[in-house]
């Protein structure tokens, strides 16, 4: 719904803000899926349940329209505003090659952990601890807001924490305010660290002081980097022919009423609101979904990026049409600055196969775990606060047994509403939480209240409760059927006592 009220934007909204690097990891999920393909993943027929039980809309679903029509459709009468949609820049262009020689594959699983650098007494808060077991590897993912003969700063921060051997992924939303030490530099915000990098011919030059950041000030080894500047978001959300998001809780923020118009014009903006469903998003719209903050928070926009990066992980391993693992590496490697090489990726896609968005554990670095501070210099700060940040980082970098376990629960969730999309957004919530979902048809859509049919042999009520307490459904009425045949450990069917407005951090892992 776009809503014709209008009201001065803030400054900031003239000012461009960096891309989410949701496109770095989707340059990463694409070559791993096309690797899939090419090493025997073998194509769905039409109509067939993905082997990965991947959530995705329900086929009779009918999202909520993007605002601006994807390539090729024209603006239509009656429309809101009239749609113009610019033409695409070309995949292939030319480019600078990317930096540094493809790593050593003997030290791809994993690297070692460079040690910490010390400060000069009184400069500088004690290193955190070391958090980085070898077993797991690290991606640090980036988006920056650089432009040709300027200076930029890396507003996104992603790691992504893998295990490739048991199956499980935590990624953590690192905000750009975030106050840390940055060695040899002093007190800064992270994001100014891969810029001082740069400018200081740092060794390993940006990316380098940048990692040596993170490991000082949040303990976690980087193994892998990954930039990415503002093109190729669009074009991997398009390549994917969209994206559909399970958007859980309604979400409002200014955006420009035509792709084409002058974003320094006041009367180029408008409130659009995205309600919540299976929203179906092209690049454009995801690229404002994940970016925008003017009326929420970087804390807000670290969750719709991780909900972006979901959906493009499920659409690329979902899609029988990337078997072309080479021809993608040339499309986008001249938009990605990274270590990682062609061959490097193939290895990474043994494993892809394994990994469902049951197996992704998200974290963010939000209040509790930092304050608000202004500094001396009247700089507005986020303070980390180590007592509360310190066990949460812990979780997040180290083997979950709830998520090993909840990996042998399987869920079949049924709309037994008229609420379209209700039953991807429920899953994709016990997806947050570790479990491994698939969507069927309801017997009728008339359910006051949610069900839930424990097939299990041990009938556990904790269990039980674990997984009403992820969906808020405390009163929903419980079915004992015990059937070691049963396609699922457990069968949900939604009432319209559901309520999809969740807040994933509350989640457990």
């Amino acid at each position: 719904m776009l809503q014709h009220r209008f009201a001065k934007r803030p400054a900031a909204c003239r000012v461009s803000e960096a891309p989410p690097p949701t496109r770095v990891l989707a340059f990463v999920v694409l070559i791993c899926a096309a690797a899939c393909s090419a090493l025997g993943g073998a194509s769905l027929p039409p109509g067939a349940a993905a082997p990965l039980n991947l959530v995705t809309s329900a086929p009779n679903a009918s999202p909520t329209p993007t605002p601006f029509q994807p390539p090729g459709l024209q603006g239509t009468a009656g429309s809101p505003y009239l749609i113009q949609v610019p033409t695409l820049e070309p995949f292939f262009r030319a480019s600078t090659p990317m930096s540094g020689p493809t790593v050593d594959l003997n030290s791809l699983f994993p690297t070692a952990a460079a040690p910490p650098i010390a400060p000069a007494p009184g400069e500088a808060p004690l290193p955190f601890p070391q958090l980085s077991a070898g077993t797991s590897l690290n991606f640090l993912l980036i988006g920056s807001d650089k432009r040709p003969g300027g200076t930029f700063r890396t507003d996104t921060l992603l790691l992504v924490v893998l295990w490739p051997q048991q199956d499980q992924v935590s990624v953590i939303s690192i905000p750009r305010d975030l106050w840390t030490y940055i060695p040899g530099v002093g007190m800064q915000r992270i994001n100014t660290a891969y810029e001082s990098g740069e400018i200081e011919g740092y060794a390993g030059g940006g990316a380098g002081l940048l990692r040596d950041t993170i490991a000082y000030n949040l303990g976690i080894r980087v193994d892998h980097t990954a930039m990415v500047e503002f093109d190729g978001f669009r074009r991997i959300v398009d390549t994917l022919g969209g994206i559909d998001v399970p958007v859980a809780c309604p979400y409002t923020d200014w955006h420009l009423t035509d792709p084409t118009a002058d974003p320094n014009d006041e009367t180029s903006w408008a409130l659009y609101t995205v309600e919540p469903g299976i929203m179906h998003m092209d690049g454009e719209l995801a690229l404002w979904y994940a970016r925008s903050r003017l009326e929420s928070s970087d804390f807000d926009r670290g969750r719709r990026q991780q909900e972006v990066l979901r959906a493009i992980f499920g659409k690329a391993m979902r899609t029988n049409t990337l078997g072309r693992i080479a021809q993608l590496y040339a499309d986008f490697s001249s938009a990605i600055l990274t270590d990682l090489g062609l061959v490097d990726m193939g290895k990474l896609a043994l494993y892809a196969p394994k990994l469902t968005n049951a197996s992704i554990r998200s974290y963010y670095i939000r209040p509790p775990y930092v304050t608000e501070w202004t500094t001396p210099a009247g700089a507005e700060v986020l303070l980390p606060t180590q007592a509360q940040l310190e066990p949460m980082l812990i979780q997040a970098t180290s083997l979950s047994d709830t998520a090993l376990h909840r990996q042998g629960i399987s869920v079949e969730v049924q709309n037994g509403t008229n609420v379209n999309g209700l039953d991807g957004l429920a899953a994709d919530r016990l997806n947050y939480a570790g479990y491994v979902t698939h969507l069927s048809q309801a017997d009728a859509q008339d359910h006051q209240t949610s069900v839930l049919v424990d097939s299990t042999d041990s009938q556990d009520p904790a269990a039980r409760g674990a997984l009403l307490d992820v969906l808020g459904l405390g009163g929903a009425t419980l079915i004992a059927r015990p059937d070691p045949a049963a396609s699922a450990k457990y069968h949900l069917i939604l009432g319209s006592d559901y309520q999809a407005c969740f807040r994933p951090e509350d989640l457990e892992h």
